[in-house]
């Protein structure tokens, strides 16, 4: 069986049963480490997948405004144009209206 003189070390009962009450426990550094580490690598492509979605949503934002840029810019041709053919149908109508009498 065993021998005398080896035997097991005494148990912390008291710890055992009651984990709350052992405050001295020590952290394995390594893997303090390693957590440490993956936790910031998480955070930094957390930050890089954030200012990525905000350069999309300004790219978009731009091609947005462009395109309503471009709309108005039709738009205010067309009225422009729609002004000029309505001036020049007035003045040949007045002219055509000076002519005969």
């Amino acid at each position: 069986m065993a021998s005398p003189g080896s035997s097991f070390p005494a148990a912390e009962a008291e710890k055992e049963l009651n984990p709350a009450l052992n405050t001295d426990f020590q952290v394995d550094p390594v893997s303090a480490q390693v957590t440490t580490s993956k936790q910031m690598k998480e955070e930094y492509e957390a930050a890089e997948r954030k200012e990525e979605e905000e350069k999309k949503k300004e790219e978009l934002k731009k091609k947005e405004e462009e395109k309503d840029k471009a709309v108005q810019n039709f738009k205010t041709a067309v009225i422009i144009s729609g002004i000029i053919v309505a001036v020049a149908g007035a003045v040949f109508a007045i002219t055509k209206k000076l002519r005969e009498k």
